[in-house]
């Protein structure tokens, strides 16, 4: 008996376990939908503040409004080179490459020495040189030689212990060295001059190529050991500060363009920011393949974050006039590398939801930036405090990776 009920109450035990065990799963689910997780890609694009943060940050807010703005025609562009202030330096003669001083990049100062070069029509340059001064130092003591006579002649004459032939002899000796000492120092010029044009310097004879402007090295050819022909390319420098702004546009939206025209861009790079430029040539003809006129237009200013080879997104004001929401553009934000805005949503007790929108912009004029999409008229954005809005975003993300 005692064998029999030690059985029943472990079957009684089992039974009770798995009654229990079931009666967990079926609970699981309730628990699950009381307080579902919300997903990463939502946590990391609303958050929502206390009255407390929107105090400390001094966040403020403002309705995105419609305005009638003129009409704009959107052109790919591309950033170049400014050529005017640009200097493509290359081997002034037949030489060897000894040293290159600068990397591509590098920021250089005018007359800093770019390339070392070693050439025998340089060495033979840098003796005429030589020979020429050495001659000009010889004419000089002739030439005051023959001074020295032509003054002894004249106070003979004077005193009448010398014929006259003797005082004429002297003048004519004089004005013949007076002729050698002119060639003589017009030569010693020449040699010189050729020298400098080379930038061969005249105490070692190197071959030296300086920067003609300050500037930055866009590209860097030479190589040390190579030898290199008469133009051949060893350095490229150019002004960093002017740029050229170059894009093609259709005849019909090219015609409202004048020389002085404004222009505005903006680049990749920094999407929540716009540049101005303004044109100064206008093609004379289409392009035979893309029927396209071409457009040049000098950037007013670089901020020192444009870089030549940069791709851009050019805006022509067509003359037809468009609404279109419009935002302070401080409102606008970087964030992911995209352009963004935060639409705020006032709650109760001072708090706000705060959502993130990524933004496609159409340009900014006077403080204020067009939208194409991404958020509508009467919605409120942030503008005073956007970078700690920004912050929060940015730690909200990193919370929820």
């Amino acid at each position: 008996m005692n064998r029999l009920t030690s059985t029943m109450t472990i079957g009684r035990t089992v039974l009770a376990l798995v009654a229990a065990s079931a009666c967990g799963d079926k609970s699981a689910p309730d628990s699950a939908a009381a307080s579902p997780a919300a997903p990463a890609s939502d946590t990391a694009r609303v958050i929502t503040m206390s009255a407390a943060q929107v105090q400390h940050g001094a966040i403020r807010w403002t309705a995105a409004e419609t305005r009638e703005t003129s009409g704009t025609l959107e052109a790919p562009g591309q950033l170049v080179p400014n050529e005017d202030r640009t200097a493509r330096l290359g081997a002034p003669l037949q030489s060897r490459v000894v040293a290159v001083h600068v990397q591509a990049g590098a920021r250089v100062g005018r007359g800093q020495a770019l390339v070392t070069l070693q050439s025998p029509e340089a060495s033979m340059a840098r003796a005429e040189y030589s020979k020429a001064a050495a001659d000009l130092s010889a004419r000089r003591v002739a030439a005051t030689y023959a001074r020295s006579a032509r003054e002894r002649a004249e106070r003979l004459l004077a005193a009448k212990a010398a014929p006259r032939q003797e005082l004429e002899r002297a003048l004519a000796d004089e004005a013949l060295a007076q002729s050698e000492l002119t060639r003589a120092e017009a030569e010693v010029t020449r040699t010189r001059t050729t020298l400098a044009t080379l930038g061969i310097g005249t105490a070692d004879g190197a071959l030296v190529v300086r920067s003609p402007l300050d500037g930055v090295v866009l590209s860097r050819e030479a190589a040390p050991g190579t030898v290199v022909a008469p133009g051949a390319p060893l350095v490229t420098v150019s002004d960093a500060s002017s740029l050229w702004l170059e894009v093609s546009l259709p005849a019909a939206a090219a015609s409202g363009l004048a020389i002085g025209s404004r222009v505005r861009f903006g680049v990749a790079a920094f999407p929540a920011d716009t540049f101005d430029a303004r044109v100064v040539s206008i093609g004379g003809a289409l392009d035979p393949q893309s029927r396209a006129l071409p457009v040049r237009a000098a950037v007013t200013s670089t901020r020192n974050r444009l870089r030549a080879a940069m791709f851009a997104t050019v805006w022509l004001e067509s003359g037809a006039r468009t609404v279109s929401v419009a935002v302070p553009t401080r409102a606008v934000m970087l964030l992911d590398g995209r352009s963004v805005l935060f639409v705020a949503t006032p709650g109760a007790a001072g708090t706000v939801r705060l959502e993130r929108r990524d933004v496609v912009l159409g340009g900014e004029q006077g403080g204020v930036m067009r939208v194409q999409s991404g958020i509508k008229a009467g919605e409120l954005v942030v503008t005073d405090g956007a970078f700690a809005v920004k912050a929060t975003f940015s730690r909200a993300k990193m919370a929820a990776g």
